[in-house]
């Protein structure tokens, strides 16, 4: 089906031959056409290079929210850099970008508020209670963050509730997350798995003086011990066909190594 242009396109190309005189006066001719709104139905071409009037604004306000919306998440990440610096054991920023890139993954499957997801993962362990005695202050510190840099007190609200509530610890006691909320703690919980899971369950030992595999451990917790407490539960217990997907694989990888480290340890 052909589509309907502005009349001057019609006519346009002739004045190749007439000359660059002619040219110019019909495109004068054209703009007095858009200043009284003298419009047929324009190509998708058309509306890029000279937009009816009035669309402009509206385009320009909404490319300056986007604009607005990427500053805020920088600013973010550059706070959330310097507070976490030399933060380790598995929790460190490392961890935290890992979580963001799964994060943006998964929503571009899911759907949600990319804005929301992306806050959140950068600010879910800001306040990590490894870090600071035993408190988990990760929401207090994204209230804090948000709101020095001006934002909007629903959207506070809205990350400060999924960093309070995503963690294995509010399994047994969860407030409601959001798709965003959801999409998050999947991601987080994605990085507990693989061959990252099984790097982090040995940092984490090796910063706290717990031992990997101990063949009589008795009540002293390892991080054999972590991976059937806690890890090979995490698939079971996500949110989205996606990030189930992305598990099987991760799983399978720490069922293998953990077969083949007892095979050499027993050898």
């Amino acid at each position: 089906m052909m589509t309907l242009v502005p009349v001057w396109i019609a006519d346009i190309l002739p004045y190749k031959v007439f000359g660059a005189v002619a040219f110019v006066r019909r495109l004068r001719e054209f703009e007095n056409q858009a200043k009284r709104k003298v419009w047929f139905h324009p190509s998708p071409i058309c509306e890029t290079l000279w937009p009816r009037p009035g669309n402009s604004n509206s385009q320009k306000k909404s490319m300056e929210l986007e604009a607005d919306k990427h500053r805020l998440v920088e600013s973010v990440e550059l706070i959330v850099r310097t507070r976490m610096n030399g933060q380790a054991a598995g929790h460190g920023m490392d961890h935290v970008l890992r979580v963001l890139a799964s994060a943006r993954k998964i929503h571009a499957d899911s759907g949600g508020d990319l804005q929301v997801v992306e806050l959140a993962a950068l600010l879910h362990d800001v306040g990590d209670a490894k870090f600071h005695n035993g408190e988990e202050r990760s929401a207090e510190f994204a209230r804090e963050i948000l709101g020095e840099l001006g934002t909007s007190r629903e959207l506070i609200e809205h990350v400060a509730h999924i960093v309070d509530n995503i963690s294995f610890r509010k399994r047994t006691d969860p407030n409601e997350l959001s798709l965003e909320g959801k999409i998050v703690q999947d991601a987080d919980r994605l990085d507990a798995l693989g061959a990252i899971g099984i790097v982090r369950t040995i940092e984490y030992g090796a910063m706290f003086g717990q031992s990997f595999y101990l063949p009589d451990s008795g009540d002293v917790k390892t991080g054999v011990d972590h991976f059937y407490e806690k890890l090979f539960k995490l698939k079971d217990m996500l949110n989205t066909d996606v990030a189930r997907r992305m598990a099987v694989e991760r799983e399978m990888f720490m069922r293998a190594f953990l077969d083949q480290f007892m095979r050499e340890w027993h050898a």
